[in-house]
């Protein structure tokens, strides 16, 4: 059994936001981080791996400077690592990224008993669409949301998380799952792990390696396989400074009414 598992590397949203002239987002100048609901899929994986022994396999595509992420999930306890990474995949949205990983995952190859597994979704995009579609493009079942997992051979049950309560459902291996911050706290790198990562085997999967699958065409991936276009992108403006009022009596309640009575807003 073994355990692949699909992460980004975002940038860090409490940091500075560049945008580029085309719309897209410059990563190159801001500072990235591993997508949080990514870590809790793989905080799910370790967990397996502590478990039963599975091989925990992540996998990510980006820029060759998404190494380095690659390499602190080995040091968190992955054992092997795939980066996803040409020019003919730059500009992908949802749609096409869901094509390249899967034709990655389908490289690694996904035996009867292995699971898929991804964050909910990620920061930058917030559109939940990736894992999904993964699962799809490999026709294997999905779970979503998933708030609590149990795996039995080949069966894999989990708590599924809804606005209003949750649902249990039981699925069969081969299948894909993607993770929510409730399933658990990610662990963090160890001494060891971080001495022992750089002799991890890291795996580079580039146009060539792909190429040959039939989800790797050249109308549906990359900026033009993209069917999303960016309209605009733009940095949120900042916000002004608040007005506090000192005070809790009636004059300081007076002066409240009058400033929202000129604003229009009671």
């Amino acid at each position: 059994m073994k355990v692949i598992v699909c992460v980004k590397q975002v940038p860090d949203t409490s940091g500075k936001v560049a945008v580029n002239p085309d719309g897209t987002l410059n990563r190159a100048s801001m500072a990235t981080i591993i997508n949080p609901d990514d870590k809790n899929a793989v905080e799910a994986a370790l967990t397996l791996k502590d478990n039963t022994g599975c091989k925990v396999v992540v996998v990510t595509m980006g820029p060759p400077p998404a190494e380095g992420m690659l390499r602190e999930l080995l040091a968190m306890g992955a054992d092997e690592a795939v980066l996803v990474s040409g020019r003919e995949f730059g500009g992908s949205d949802t749609f096409a990224t869901s094509q390249i990983l899967a034709a990655a995952v389908k490289k690694i190859g996904v035996d009867a008993d292995d699971i898929v597994m991804c964050g909910r979704q990620a920061i930058d995009g917030d559109t939940a669409q990736v894992g999904p579609q993964i699962a799809e493009k490999l026709g294997i079942p999905q779970i979503t949301y998933v708030a609590d997992l149990k795996v039995e051979g080949n069966k894999v049950t989990c708590k599924r998380m809804l606005e209003d309560g949750y649902m249990t459902i039981e699925t069969q291996t081969p299948c894909l799952l993607t993770a929510i911050k409730e399933l658990n706290t990610p662990r963090y790198m160890t001494v060891g792990g971080i001495f022992d990562c750089y002799n991890k085997p890291l795996a580079v999967y580039d146009y060539e390696a792909l190429k040959d699958d039939p989800l790797i065409e050249v109308d549906t991936i990359g900026l033009k396989g993209s069917p999303t276009n960016i309209y605009a992108s733009f940095t949120p403006p900042q916000k002004g400074a608040g007005t506090m009022l000192e005070g809790a009596d009636k004059g300081t309640c007076e002066k409240l009414t009058s400033i929202l009575l000129e604003k229009h807003i009671i």
